[in-house]
């Protein structure tokens, strides 16, 4: 069964546990990136769903994801799918120049886009 981490920081888009579920994944959802990045000592996950949240206020980096994204680089086979602000569009692309990532899905969030994007991940046939 393939495994899923869901980062889930701010919301403000549907409930998509139903749809993780429902498409086979082992779920494992956190509030914060020091629980994701907890989470990722214990187990790698197949795929992490996680909101890209910009923050001018830190001095050595531009989002919530940085740190977690320098751990991922050991796991490349980890697929990232993130969610994002349209207007944050161009501060995700300098992360992106860094670091890969699987999707980008802008808000508004629908459970649609979201399988879209899983199906094609499939790291394993899905449902």
């Amino acid at each position: 069964m393939p495994s899923l981490l869901s980062i889930i920081e701010l919301g403000g888009y549907p409930n998509l546990l139903p749809l993780y579920r429902r498409l086979g994944f082992n779920v494992e959802v956190v509030n914060s990136q020091r629980k994701a990045r907890s989470a990722l000592k214990k187990r790698i996950p197949d795929v992490i769903v996680a909101e890209y949240i910009f923050q001018s206020d830190f001095r050595d980096r531009t989002s919530n994801l940085e740190t977690l994204m320098a751990v991922l680089q050991r796991h490349p086979e980890v697929k990232v799918i993130v969610f994002y602000l349209p207007e944050q569009a161009e501060k995700l692309a300098m992360l992106e120049a860094r670091f890969s990532l699987f999707a980008r899905i802008a808000f508004p969030i629908t459970a649609e886009k979201v399988e879209a994007a899983l199906r094609s991940a499939a790291v394993t046939p899905l449902n």
